[in-house]
């Protein structure tokens, strides 16, 4: 399919933004994983300096766009949520095309934004302050939410549609113009998502779309930020580059979104349903090929059941349906050429201590290393074969390490606060769940679990649009997303005292009080004394 040519910043024609980059960094093209030879986008890269122009003009947009009533900017959100659904069928399509995620979920993703527009359409008139009792009288005392200012929203595309909505809809929802850095390998569908932003009224200075590699877009960052032009940031990757981006928002004392990596375990207790529990553990750690931040990493099963468990959980996986995405199966490609070139490097991990499942061979599905029952051709794509690995250590990288691929490793314990402990033990704090039919073991698991979210016999991925969303320790920096949490993401808040007594009244010094008589006690009638 032919395929043109973007810029490296695109916008409606309003944007005021020159389309052209006199520093543009070179070309990247957007292969669809499951056909290598379907181009779906080629995309100019932006420099820095280009970054640095979207900012400035998303701050003289800002303002502009925050003196439109939130209800209103609501409305604007309610039209974006009605075009996507208009468009599910076609952006669900480009999604599967662009990243080889499998139709059936690419619908689940779109069907997230339109479900987190309907929830944030009614914060358009629920962008509450508080109005506050004064310890002095002829005074009071008020709070408001106020916009952030301008936003720099990086996004990764594994979930290249749904996640920058968990971002853009509140951020413009709340006043604030974004600047937006899609991931190279999702250009075609970041290019979509905005096109239906700016259908529904979004003002083009309002909402920056900028396509840049990953140093470029951190240099511009880091301009952006000494020029005062960006106010909050928010990153969706690796825990590596969250950490980057938090010293160098530190360095301007600003706190950004972080929503970083996991290694979310699953417990699998012993009075669990075990074929509750296979079903659970297959979705979780190979849906989207293992290419989710909330996917399954370390199953942590008890002693007692392991075999049995492991019996079931290895038939499952080798009677898994693999191949293209337009099919049912479990899972398609490797999102792109990189990720199944870092899942390369993982599969050398495996030591001879692993025993290995999953399937009759580990790397790269090809006609010398065939998957039984692939469905199209495997040398069209970057398929690789699922691997479950029994047997693993805590000193092992398998275990300590995101691994972002179809691959989940299984170790056993004895008591719950064992299997805490090893939950806890790589240093993430995303998602976690457990397995259990005693409801003691599910809430003693959440007590002592780091993980931002807990799923009680459901998987570790599956977030819902109305729930907060992030992790702990290396999975995030405490910030969260979806729901009414992210508010505050977008928003500082702005207190004002309004003194109408014809004075100056001064707080704590100016309070009339009432003395208590602390010498008095209750006379024998009233003691109690007989």
């Amino acid at each position: 399919m032919e395929s043109t040519m973007w810029n490296s910043v695109i916008g409606r024609a309003d944007a005021g933004i020159p389309t052209g980059s006199p520093d543009e960094a070179g070309e990247y093209v957007s292969r669809n994983p499951s056909r290598l030879d379907d181009v779906v986008a080629r995309i100019r890269l932006a420099g820095p300096d280009t970054l640095v122009a979207a900012a400035e003009n998303a701050k003289r947009a800002q303002q502009e766009w925050a003196r439109v009533p939130a209800p209103v900017r609501g409305r604007v959100i309610a039209g974006f949520g009605r075009l996507v659904e208009s468009n599910k069928e076609s952006l669900a399509s480009l999604v599967t095309r662009e990243i080889g995620k499998p139709y059936t979920e690419a619908l689940g993703e779109v069907q997230e934004i339109i479900d987190t527009c309907d929830f944030f359409v009614g914060e358009g008139r629920r962008l509450y302050g508080q109005t506050v009792p004064s310890e002095m009288p002829d005074k009071q005392l008020f709070t408001f939410r106020t916009p952030v200012g301008v936003a720099t929203i990086i996004t990764a595309g594994n979930f290249p549609v749904a996640v920058p909505s968990w971002y853009l809809v509140p951020a413009l929802l709340c006043g604030n113009a974004v600047v937006w850095k899609p991931a190279e390998y999702a250009a075609g569908a970041a290019r979509a998502v905005a096109e239906l932003a700016w259908r529904a009224g979004v003002p083009g200075g309002a909402l920056n779309l900028v396509y840049a590699d990953g140093e470029a877009t951190f240099q511009g960052l880091e301009t952006a930020l000494d020029k005062d032009l960006v106010d909050k940031v928010g990153f969706t990757g690796s825990s590596a580059v969250g950490i980057r981006v938090g010293e160098l928002c530190g360095r301007y004392l600003q706190s950004p979104c972080l929503e970083l990596g996991g290694k979310n375990p699953m417990i699998v207790a012993p009075d669990a349903d075990l074929d509750l529990a296979v079903e659970g553990a297959l979705f979780s750690g190979w849906g989207t090929a293992g290419q989710r931040c909330t996917s399954l990493g370390n199953l942590i099963v008890h002693r007692d059941i392991h075999d049995e468990f492991l019996a079931r959980l290895d038939s499952a996986v080798r009677g898994a349906t693999i191949g293209e995405p337009n099919g049912d199966v479990l899972y398609g490609p490797m999102l792109d050429q990189k990720f199944a070139d870092n899942f390369e490097r993982i599969l050398k991990d495996i030591q001879p201590h692993h025993t290995v499942l999953g399937s009759d061979a580990v790397g790269r599905i090809t006609d010398d290393a065939p998957r039984a029952g692939f469905r199209g051709d495997p040398s069209a794509g970057l398929y690789y074969h699922p691997v479950l690995l029994d047997g693993l250590h805590t000193d092992d990288a398998i275990f300590r390490q995101e691994t972002f691929g179809p691959i989940v490793g299984v170790t056993t314990y004895e008591t719950l606060e064992e299997a805490i402990e090893l939950g806890n033990a790589p240093g993430y704090g995303l998602s976690a769940a457990i397995y259990t039919t005693d409801p003691a073991t599910a809430f003693r698991f959440r007590e002592g679990i780091g993980a931002g979210m807990v799923s009680a016999n459901n998987s570790t991925s599956g977030a819902e649009a109305h729930l907060p969303f992030g992790g702990n320790g290396r999975s995030g920096n405490g910030g969260r997303l979806s729901g009414m949490w992210v508010i505050d993401q977008f928003t500082r808040w702005q207190s004002l005292n309004w003194d109408f007594s014809g004075k100056l009244q001064k707080a704590q010094m100016d309070v009339g009080a009432v003395e208590p008589e602390l010498d008095y006690r209750l006379p024998p009638e009233l003691s109690g004394q007989s």
